[in-house]
């Protein structure tokens, strides 16, 4: 029998598998990879009995790879806040899905386990860029200012580090994140112990951030914004968190920011108004590399020819 831990390789993704394993100990095999990079279920080959956890991946994405792994007779534990489409009834599948706007997967871990590393929780909140659904939960915790400024920035640096074209361009390879924070049970105790990486993920971020914040936008209005970021390694990696900053400095106001790669198409983060948390799913959606949650969606390849009616329909659907 093999254990297997699928995991998005963002701050939400990490954060969830944290919590489990410090509650459930167990070696498994880990399967992550660029936060883009969501079809992780086929990358292994699942046998009987089998133990497989998934954590922050759309089971939409992964249907055929899922029922190919039931077929087998593997058990699957999927917890995730992304559209997950039909869920299939099967007795070795066993689904925590809830993609209401204000929950992130580690949310629903931290339920799972009676909120024994909430912190934990709360650090991918802030990631996931659910400000007010972190701090609601955060009080439970009774953090200083600063404490609670911690949280944030790590989760934020946690979802920096996920962006990419390829494992190449991250600081730190997801894996390899995870395994250094899995021993705290408080993500404060990893700030104070591992200052070196901290700081590594805070410089980069800001050396980034810095660069994102001199492009002016392609279009710009009450209810929309619209920016283009070059085929540069840092826009790649910039582009998620960048998104979130307009959103959660425009609360009203939907953005789009779109990242040019080296086949002349277009990657793509869309977020919908901080103030109304819907819909980015649904226009992500309509083309075929799109996915997401409602209030954060992205396209992984859309054509540049397509790019004109991308941003009608993102104007249109955003009203």
């Amino acid at each position: 029998m093999n254990r297997y831990d699928i995991f998005n390789g963002d701050a939400d993704g990490i954060c969830a598998l944290i919590q489990l394993r410090l509650a459930n100990p167990c070696e498994s095999e880990l399967v992550t990879g660029v936060k883009r990079d969501i079809q992780l279920l086929e990358k292994i080959t699942a046998n009987e009995n089998d133990e497989i956890t998934i954590l922050d991946i759309s089971l939409d994405k992964n249907r055929k790879a899922l029922e190919n792994c039931l077929d087998t007779g593997a058990n699957v534990t999927w917890f995730d806040h992304h559209y997950a489409g039909e869920i299939p009834a099967h007795k070795n599948l066993n689904t925590f899905i809830n993609t209401d706007a204000d929950v992130c997967t580690s949310f629903l871990v931290d339920q799972y386990l009676n909120s024994q590393y909430k912190a934990w929780a709360v650090t991918a909140a802030f990631g996931d860029n659910l400000y007010e659904s972190a701090n609601r939960n955060a009080r439970e915790l009774n953090l200083s200012n600063k404490e609670l400024e911690s949280l944030k920035n790590l989760g934020t640096y946690m979802n920096y580090n996920g962006y990419g074209s390829n494992i190449n361009e991250l600081y730190f390879h997801p894996a390899k994140l995870y395994s250094l924070m899995a021993p705290y049970a408080n993500p404060l105790e990893f700030i104070a112990n591992e200052r070196v990486i901290f700081e590594k993920l805070e410089f980069a971020y800001q050396d980034d951030l810095s660069k994102a914040n001199n492009i002016l936008p392609e279009f710009y209005s009450e209810s929309h914004g619209v920016f283009i970021l070059p085929d540069e390694p840092w826009a790649r990696r910039v582009s998620g968190v960048y998104s979130n900053m307009l959103t959660q400095n425009n609360p009203n106001r939907a953005h789009t920011v779109l990242t040019l790669k080296s086949n002349n198409n277009f990657l793509v983060s869309i977020r919908a108004p901080l103030n109304n948390k819907t819909g980015a799913d649904e226009l992500a959606r309509q083309f075929p590399t799109g996915g997401g949650r409602k209030a954060a969606a992205g396209i992984n390849d859309l054509p540049n020819q397509e790019l004109d009616a991308f941003i009608i329909m993102f104007k249109t659907h955003f009203k």
